[in-house]
């Protein structure tokens, strides 16, 4: 374990068990459909490419870079739109694939800012859900873990672009991102 992580909450395997619960409930409520995923860069890169691999339909991949954080441990709640998709989704089923449901500011603006493009269906599937810190009334339609509101990282989630490679999920220590 990472010197800066205080506890592991899921470890690789449990992660593993989860996408793929996950990618069970994808498959029975889109049989028979096209779907586009968009994959949230970055945090969300891990859980994207793990999930995409355990569907049985046909996915378009997408990518949209976004960022409320920077280098703070706090959503600064405006959304910066780093790359944009160029995909149509008009008449289209869109998954959007997050990382973490946290404030839901980034998630509430990026789901406005997709449904001007006319989408078929549009839904929110994100591995961890911290509703504890929830500003927005926003629900994911699929979701993995509910996780206290402590600061986590690893498996693609990073505090100033560190830890993303840790292949558990784990809180970061305290002391790591308070002094900065």
């Amino acid at each position: 374990m990472n010197k800066d992580i205080k506890n592991i909450l899921f470890t690789k395997e449990e992660i593993h068990n989860k996408v793929k619960e996950i990618a069970d409930k994808l498959n029975e409520d889109y049989k028979g459909e096209e779907v586009i995923f968009v994959c949230v860069l970055k945090g969300s890169l891990p859980f994207y490419a793990d999930l995409v691999r355990e569907v049985n339909f046909p996915v378009t991949f997408d990518m949209v870079c976004v960022s409320s954080y920077g280098a703070s441990a706090e959503s600064s709640g405006t959304l910066k739109i780093k790359l944009d998709s160029g995909v149509s989704y008009e008449g289209k089923n869109v998954l959007i694939i997050e990382d973490i449901l946290d404030t839901g500011n980034t998630l509430t603006n990026l789901l406005a800012h997709f449904s001007d493009r006319n989408p078929k269906s549009m839904r929110l599937c994100c591995l961890l859900d911290k509703p504890s810190r929830r500003l927005r009334d926003i629900q994911a339609d699929y979701k993995g873990f509910e996780i206290p509101d402590e600061f986590v990282v690893g498996y693609g989630l990073d505090y100033a672009e560190k830890y993303r490679e840790l292949p558990y999920i784990g809180v970061l220590k305290p002391e790591i991102y308070k002094n900065n």
